[in-house]
């Protein structure tokens, strides 16, 4: 086994810069080397999570880097969750389990009590580690959040541990982005930065040597790297909706999703956005929603306030039409929810104390509840007229839903799950990850409409896109003046 090294930190000059790819990448590039490597992003800020086995709840982005190193994920990779449910507020979930909802001044203030389990956390990966690529949030300039700064640079010095700061030359501006980011550092953060890597890169490295070479004048800090773009990468998106699609089909089906404000676990999406026979569209504030075979209605953190929105952009009448010509409409975790009678939030676990009419298509019922299910889950899918397939995925919801009969079209391990309602057009279900696996998303397919499925493994290409990231790294970036106490492995 190869001797333990210390943790190395991967900050941004913005948010979307390449810090949770690089991280997934640096992890998968050690994890090949037989290091025992771990991920670990101290804050997350974030609507796409992932539970764990243990039933705690995380990011996904440090699950998929989890899957880059080769291990499972834990709560300690993601100690601190912020789930947005209003613009000045967040729940909070510090080791997998929700603490409470706080406005953004009262989480600042909160800052030097969290540092504690985010140390904690950070100490016990360490302990069982031989490595941790840590992974930042937003930028570490960020002026007006210095101050009890638990995700960037204020981790960095209370664990002591270097750091790589990456831009993204796409954006332009990337020797701004660089300089002025490190300069607006104090003299002990500029210390500890050991280089820097221009990510997203297009074009001949020629017309940027001069650049290169002024900044590391400028500096004193090294490039490391300079890694291209890489066209059609499969990597799950931290937050922001990923519309990339793969080269279409000749069949195939138009799935729409309305984006509704507070949407969650968008990633559920991602095996439809890459499945050459599904025209996936995301429909925004104020769009009609297109004609479509199927309709999917997404999860939400605020799914009382997200109907009304849907209300108010006309989508429930838009979606009665739909069905009443026969399309087909789906509705996940939250959006199960929205098709049932009422749904009722007693204690005001997501706003207002209050009861919603649902939009009627299930004969269902929700009360959300303080306790949250975090679950994972396997069973089997039967859905009219197609073969029963084996499916896995994960739970996360406050609501408890009545009316679920016990022939369900999901039998999971933890009961009976979902509802068909409208002479079975209408299926909802509380399962996230429902399309990643070939032969459910076959079935769910051909209950819309399509004849002769074409499903990619998505897995698999998860699995490619994260080797694709390590390839990368490994022909592009200077690993042996990143780990010289490790540089016989990277030799070339």
């Amino acid at each position: 086994m190869q001797s333990t090294i210390e943790a190395l930190m991967v900050q941004g000059t913005t948010s979307d810069a390449g810090k949770s790819v690089l991280a997934a990448g640096l992890c998968r590039v050690l994890a090949r080397k037989g290091i025992k490597v771990a991920p670990f992003k101290s804050q997350n800020m974030a609507l796409n999570s992932a539970v764990t086995r243990d039933g705690g709840e995380i990011g996904r982005a440090q699950a998929v880097q989890a899957q880059a190193c080769g291990v499972e994920p834990t709560v300690h990779m993601n100690p601190v969750l912020l789930k947005p449910n209003t613009d000045i507020g967040a729940q909070v979930i510090v080791q997998g389990k929700a603490l409470a909802d706080m406005d953004a001044v009262g989480y600042h203030n909160y800052k030097k009590v969290v540092m504690g389990p985010i140390m904690e956390s950070f100490s016990v990966l360490q302990q069982e580690y031989q490595t941790v690529i840590v992974e930042g949030a937003g930028s570490p300039a960020e002026i007006n959040l210095r101050e009890n700064d638990v995700a960037n640079m204020g981790f960095a010095e209370k664990a002591d541990i270097p750091v790589i700061i990456v831009a993204d030359i796409d954006r332009g501006g990337v020797f701004a982005h660089l300089f002025g980011t490190l300069a607006l550092l104090s003299e002990s953060e500029q210390a500890r930065v050991k280089g820097f890597v221009i990510n997203r890169f297009r074009g001949d490295i020629k017309l940027l040597e001069s650049g290169l070479d002024w900044l590391e004048e400028k500096t004193g800090k090294p490039v490391l790297g300079v890694l291209p773009y890489l066209h059609g990468l499969m990597l799950e998106a931290e937050d922001a909706i990923n519309v990339q699609q793969v080269e279409a089909a000749e069949e195939q089906l138009t799935v729409v999703v309305p984006v509704l404000t507070r949407v969650s676990n968008h990633t559920d999406f991602d095996p439809l956005r890459m499945h050459p026979q599904v025209n996936l569209q995301f429909v925004g504030k104020g769009q009609p929603l297109p004609p479509a075979d199927l309709i999917i209605i997404p999860g939400t953190k605020s799914v009382r306030s997200d109907l009304d929105f849907l209300r108010e952009q006309g989508w429930d009448q838009q979606i009665a039409r739909h069905v009443r010509l026969g399309g087909k409409l789906m509705g996940i975790c939250g959006g199960y929810q929205m098709l049932g009678e009422t749904i009722a939030d007693p204690d005001g676990i997501e706003g207002d104390a209050g009861e919603s009419r649902g939009l009627g298509y299930l004969n269902t019922s929700t009360v959300l509840a303080p306790e949250k299910q975090l679950k994972q889950v396997t069973g089997k899918l039967k859905l009219p007229d197609q073969d029963t397939v084996s499916v896995r995925g994960y739970e996360i919801h406050a609501g408890v839903t009545e009316g679920v009969r016990a022939d369900a079209p999901l039998q999971l391990t933890d009961g009976p799950d979902g509802q068909l309602g409208c002479d079975d057009q209408v299926f909802g279900t509380y399962l996230h990850g429902i399309f990643e696996q070939k032969e459910a998303c076959d079935a769910i397919l051909s209950w819309v409409g399509l004849e002769a499925t074409q499903t990619p493994d998505f897995d698999e290409m998860r699995e490619k896109g994260i080797d694709r990231v390590a390839d990368t790294i490994e022909q592009y970036m200077d690993l042996e003046k990143l780990w010289p106490e490790w540089a016989e492995m990277f030799a070339p």
